[in-house]
């Protein structure tokens, strides 16, 4: 009888001492799905609710709150858990990294372009990369993939679906031509080398592609690749000059050029081969792979003046530009960081943007401007715009004033993202669709 009762007591600490495990267990959750629903209504707030590219949506019917995705992110609360379900919260801050969709242990994470209410003009592609014409390809950027990483491994995953579907009849000079030397460019080229096709590559401007515009210490890549012929690449921090050094080096080594300087005007398809024609040259070819950027055409503001020579779209290199009053329009990253490498050079920094908040911006650089502009380092502008450029200033609209300002200044520098070449692949003939929130990765 005694053994009994001990059993029973036993049992009962057993059961209570699980009892409050779980309820610790439950408190602990309770707390964190409080804490990420303020963070989920500051987000709503501040409009960084609503995504902008390439984002995740979470199958809830699947999804078991292991919060993998979360800690999988590269960025900062992008994903939460609340009751037990992955939740978004800072959705315009993703970037596509797709960490979460890999990490996710019940695949109920799909990666998607634009909203119910919002759609996004992409090519139609297959998900071998093939756009409605045959034998014209397209990865990168122009297809959705945005960041390095994802662009470098779509350029040598196209590669490959276009290396297998090759014929080897055919009197070109090529068997492919690579249009763009960006990460997906590259990445391209290299696959190329390693699959010892003939092919030529093909770059408007220079090595690297949008990289190579970015400011110079511009960090450009926070996770691992993997480049063909090279190897895995991790690197926690990569400066611009980083990253295109090691591009240089990794084509050097394999004797690949790139024909830098050389603009891609039209493409026609003849039969079974194309011709591609540029500002200096023509090739013929098997296939076309397009590697272009979507911010190869820089979007303008369209307002009398914006022709002077003091406008730009880039910022390459702020440590020669010093004392002077600048114009800097736009509000994302890149303005952003543009605005604040130019305080750090002494000059006289105004932004301005339309919108309310910066919603599409990093959180460093959101914390770092709103420092600045609390320290007084620049004069921050929200919805404002510029209606007109003159020799010495801007007239800026604000949305809340009848009276616009005139804002003195030496260089204007406009970052309002970059145009889908819409035209030249109509040209060709490849089919333009809008993306409501289809998937572009799924399981």
């Amino acid at each position: 009888m005694e053994v009994f009762i001990e059993n029973i007591v036993t049992y009962a600490l057993v059961i209570g001492f699980i009892a409050i495990l779980f309820y610790f267990y439950l408190r602990k959750h309770k707390k964190h799905s409080q804490a990420t629903k303020k963070k989920i209504a500051k987000a709503k707030e501040l409009g960084f609710n609503e995504p902008v590219s390439l984002h995740p949506v979470i199958n809830y019917d699947i999804c078991i709150g292991s919060a993998a995705c979360v800690a999988a992110c590269p960025e900062r609360d992008i994903l939460g858990v609340v009751d037990g379900k992955a939740v978004t919260i800072n959705a315009s801050r993703c970037v596509g990294h797709g960490a979460c969709f890999h990490a996710c242990p019940v695949q109920a994470i799909s990666l998607c372009i634009g909203t119910e209410k919002r759609g996004v003009e992409l090519p139609h592609i297959s998900q071998e990369f093939e756009t409605s014409i045959p034998g014209i390809y397209i990865a990168g950027e122009l297809g959705g993939m945005g960041l390095i990483k994802n662009a470098v491994e779509q350029g040598k995953q196209a590669m490959s679906y276009l290396a297998s579907k090759l014929k080897s009849k055919g009197s070109t000079k090529y068997d492919v031509v690579i249009v763009g030397a960006g990460p997906a460019g590259i990445s391209a080229s290299l696959e190329a080398t390693k699959r010892k096709l003939k092919f030529a590559t093909l770059e408007q401007d220079t090595l690297g592609g949008t990289v190579a515009n970015f400011p110079r210490a511009k960090i450009v890549m926070t996770s691992q690749m993997e480049l063909p012929l090279f190897g895995k690449i991790k690197l926690s921090e990569t400066s611009k000059s980083e990253l295109l050094a090691l591009w240089n080096e990794v084509l050097s080594k394999n004797n690949i050029s790139i024909n830098e300087q050389e603009k891609v005007d039209r493409i026609e398809k003849h039969e079974d081969f194309f011709i591609v024609q540029t500002d200096k040259n023509h090739y013929t070819t098997k296939a076309v792979l397009l590697a272009i950027g979507r911010r190869g055409s820089p979007r303008k503001l369209d307002v009398p003046g914006e022709e002077k020579e003091k406008v730009a779209y880039r910022l390459i290199e702020p440590e020669l530009i010093h004392n002077q009053k600048i114009l800097v329009v736009g509000g994302g990253d890149s303005a952003i960081e543009s605005a604040l490498l130019l305080v750090d050079e002494k000059n006289e920094v105004t932004l301005s943007y339309r919108g309310d908040t910066f919603s599409r911006c990093k959180p460093k650089n959101l914390e770092r401007i709103n420092d600045y502009s609390k320290n007084g380092k620049v004069n921050v502008l929200l919805n404002s715009e510029v209606s007109e450029i003159l020799d010495n200033s801007a007239i800026i609209k604000l949305k809340d004033k009848a009276q616009p300002l005139v804002i003195e200044n030496d260089l204007v520098y406009i970052f309002a993202g970059g145009i889908l070449p819409t035209k030249f692949l109509e040209e060709i003939g490849i089919r333009i669709t809008k993306k409501f929130g289809e998937a572009i990765l799924k399981h």
